[in-house]
Order: C-alpha cells, then sequence, then structure tokens
C-alpha cells in the first residue's frame, strides 16, 4: 500500500532550507526511496510550509527514515527551522485523478 508523509514546519530561511534540500536530492540520486514529492507553503501561515512525500510503503519510508543520511539531513534541516517539524503519516487508500 502507498504511503505518505506529510511534514510540516515554519522557517524563515526557505531559500537556505531548498538549497540544501537540492543538495541532497542531487547527493542521492539513483539511491532515493521517495517516489514524489511536493513542497507547499501555507498561505493563512506566515513562513510555514508542507512537504508531502509519497513512497511505494510504509515499510520503505521507514527504512528511509532509519538510514544515517536522512538522519544527518533532517538534523541539517531543523537548524534552519523556527521549531520542531509536525510529522503526519498516511495510508494512501484512494486516488482519483481529474482531468478537464
Amino acid at each position: 500500500m502507498r504511503f505518505v508523509q506529510i511534514i510540516e514546519y515554519k522557517t524563515s530561511r526557505i531559500d537556505q532550507f531548498n538549497a540544501l534540500l537540492d543538495t541532497w536530492v542531487e547527493k542521492n540520486a539513483g539511491n532515493r526511496l521517495a517516489t514524489r514529492a511536493l513542497q507547499t507553503r501555507d498561505r493563512g501561515k506566515e513562513n510555514v510550509y508542507l512537504n508531502i512525500v509519497e513512497f511505494p510503503s510504509y515499510e520503505q519510508a521507514m527504512d528511509n527514515s532509519n538510514r544515517p543520511e536522512t538522519a544527518e539531513f533532517a538534523a541539517q534541516l531543523a537548524t534552519l527551522c523556527d521549531g520542531p517539524p509536525v510529522f503526519r503519516n498516511l495510508d494512501v487508500l484512494n486516488e482519483r485523478t481529474f482531468e478537464g
């Protein structure tokens, strides 16, 4: 079953955050377990962002979380945030695509 993790965080340094994220994506090319990611900004809360990351399964998401390079990356990102992130772990039960 596909799995989605939503990570909500607050940062006033989004450009630095994204530069670090871009570096990590390049560094881990071919080794990523996530299949898709979206970064969003909350229009109602200043400096609040949500990353929506999709994995093939919960197990692969947890494997990703347990990788040393993921822990190191998360620690680096945390230094750019204005508080701890909030995680939501979601099983994908249904998906609909709407066109036109």
